[in-house]
């Protein structure tokens, strides 16, 4: 009896270049022995609902498309229950999880990892009642990913997430909030957050301090302070450029837990999509809760 995958992809992240390796890609998995079903995603969301529906009905399932493609389908199957494989093929304009887990942003070589490679236990995020692969960020610069034209950044890449983001340092927006971790309780007013679970975000490296692994878990949280002056600003860009290697204006550390209680509606991102308006935020990880297909065994 041959073995199933079921192969979810969007046609529109980066420069749609997936369609010229379409053939070949199913070719490989055929080869791998799989009699493979192809979805292409109609619309935001839809990828969750797929793999929600058919995530029972299939020994693989591999997505190709932007970390959010990627965010999806890692969420319809945590929410169906069943523990199917996901193979990953890298197709956005950033792919901050596809690097950490070492995978090629070469298609047809991510596609035979995805096919024929192991399978890495990897932590999950969950988010209130939500899902998320490798990042949950809140304040200046969130907004980017989802806010920024994808011809922009099928253009641009790196570039527009920059241009777009520079926009905001003219009036930066502070959120007051209560945290809470491991028994203790931080209360301070940011302009940004992130819960991580990756070895980069928005493709720069060392943002995240400390030794990282992404099924130890852990979650690795950064949480910036709102400026008062020139001064605490220049030594915040410091810190994220990596020209200083720690700051006062910024809590590093790891839990596995974390609560955020906001008096005010606060918009957060989950791996670069919007994730809603929320005054209080509990995420937990989900150690090793997914396999994730990657080319070495670990």
């Amino acid at each position: 009896m041959s073995k199933k995958l079921l192969f979810i992809f969007n046609s529109h992240s980066g420069k749609g270049k997936i369609k010229n390796n379409l053939v070949e890609i199913i070719d490989i998995f055929v080869k791998a022995g799989y009699e493979t079903t192809v979805y292409t995603t109609q619309s935001q969301g839809d990828a969750v609902n797929k793999a929600y529906e058919e995530a029972a009905n299939y020994d693989r399932i591999v997505c190709s498309g932007g970390d959010g493609t990627l965010d999806e389908v890692v969420t319809g199957v945590m929410k169906s229950g069943i523990k199917v494989p996901v193979g990953y093929i890298p197709a956005g304009s950033t792919n901050d999880f596809g690097n950490s887990l070492g995978i090629d942003k070469d298609m047809i070589h991510a596609a035979d990892i995805a096919a024929n490679g192991y399978r890495f236990p990897c932590d999950i995020g969950k988010f209130n009642d939500d899902y998320f692969v490798y990042v949950a960020a809140f304040g200046i610069f969130t907004e980017v990913s989802y806010a920024t034209d994808q011809g922009l950044k099928n253009m641009l890449g790196h570039t527009a997430y920059i241009l777009e983001g520079a926009k905001q340092l003219w009036d930066i927006p502070s959120y007051r909030m209560q945290v809470e971790y491991d028994g203790n309780v931080l209360y301070d007013e940011f302009i940004y957050g992130m819960i991580t679970n990756s070895m980069s975000v928005g493709g720069f490296k060392g943002i995240i301090p400390g030794s990282i692994s992404l099924n130890d878990g852990k979650f690795e949280v950064t949480l910036i302070r709102m400026p008062k002056n020139p001064i605490e600003l220049n030594d915040i860009l410091a810190f994220l450029t990596g020209m200083s290697k720690d700051s006062t204006m910024v809590y590093s550390f790891q839990t596995d837990h974390i609560k955020l209680t906001s008096n005010e509606v606060v918009p957060w991102t989950l791996d670069g999509e919007f994730g809603g308006d929320h005054q209080v935020v509990r995420l937990n990880d989900c150690q090793q809760a997914l396999d994730i297909i990657v080319e070495n065994e670990e």
